[in-house]
């Protein structure tokens, strides 16, 4: 494998994989249950996950780590377990990408909020990231993912134990921005812009967004990280904001739809392109062919 960041600085433009929830609701996955527990039950799913997002052409496949620091196992009493969790998420996808994609480890804010608006001690998230991510590290990925951020402060604890634990590791920070009438905001209040910075000066390697949005607005905030940054950027949308139908929850944006607005992405250029919510391995490889056919 080439080294990741060197691909990035030579401009081409990598895909990254679809949701991980979406793919664990169709493979038994109950509401309530955190995603982390197929870790350590049913870890030949996520094999299975892997696969078929590498099938799709990913060249980035993501651990199913997003909720798995001590203190979000924690909401599940499931702390005493951190280091299994993490490490057997590594090992399922490690197998699958055999060299043939990026491995990154996924880390989602810790469900605790920061004095003064919350309880919760910097200190407390700063050493439950680091534990995070030493287990993810010594387990062999290759990128760090600190992703769905809300606190710029939350997130740049991550980006500084990250950097903590390997200063050779790629780094991706995105937050999740909500459309205002003034702008994209994060629920926290967070601009693109302070998130840019606050982001950039913690030491991450390639910024962006996920979550919250579909492909739309995510061109959008993309095309705003653009003009206060010239770190490479990431986008992994949302396919379109969901519709509770009955007891299914449905994402109306199509793989057509999707990789047809990529093209946007691309021009502008994102440098990692991916999905999130209600992706599935036919977003991805529908998005994979028109990267293809725009860099060939």
């Amino acid at each position: 494998m080439k080294d990741f960041l060197e691909r990035i600085r030579n401009c081409e433009i990598m895909v990254g994989d679809g949701a991980m929830g979406t793919m664990l609701f169709t493979k038994g996955l109950q509401p309530g249950q955190p995603p982390e527990i197929f870790n350590i039950t049913k870890s030949n799913i996520l094999e299975k996950i892997a696969q078929s997002y590498l099938d799709a052409g990913a060249d980035i496949l993501e651990t199913n780590t997003f909720g798995g620091t001590s203190l979000k196992l924690s909401f599940f009493s499931l702390e005493d377990k951190t280091d299994e969790i993490n490490r057997n998420a590594v090992l399922a996808v490690k197998k699958i990408a055999a060299n043939r994609a990026y491995v990154s480890g996924s880390c989602g804010p810790t469900g605790k909020i920061l004095k003064p608006y919350g309880d919760t001690e910097q200190e407390t998230v700063y050493e439950s990231f680091l534990r995070q991510i030493k287990i993810l590290v010594d387990a062999g990925i290759d990128i760090v993912c600190i992703e769905t951020m809300i606190d710029l402060n939350e997130a740049i604890l991550a980006i500084k134990a990250a950097k903590s634990v390997s200063s050779t590791i790629p780094v991706i920070a995105t937050m999740t921005f909500d459309a205002t009438p003034k702008g994209f905001y994060t629920v926290m209040g967070t601009s693109i812009f302070n998130a840019a910075k606050g982001l950039e000066k913690a030491g991450a390697d390639i910024i962006g967004s996920n979550c919250g949005n579909g492909i739309e607005n995510m061109v959008r905030i993309a095309q705003e990280f653009s003009k206060v940054t010239t770190l490479p950027l990431i986008i992994q949308s949302n396919a379109g904001l969901p519709i509770i139908q009955g007891t299914e929850t449905i994402y109306p944006e199509t793989p057509e739809f999707m990789a047809e607005r990529a093209k946007e992405l691309v021009n502008i250029p994102v440098s990692v392109i991916g999905g999130c919510c209600g992706t599935t391995p036919e977003h991805i490889k529908a998005i994979k062919d028109i990267v293809n056919a725009m860099q060939h």
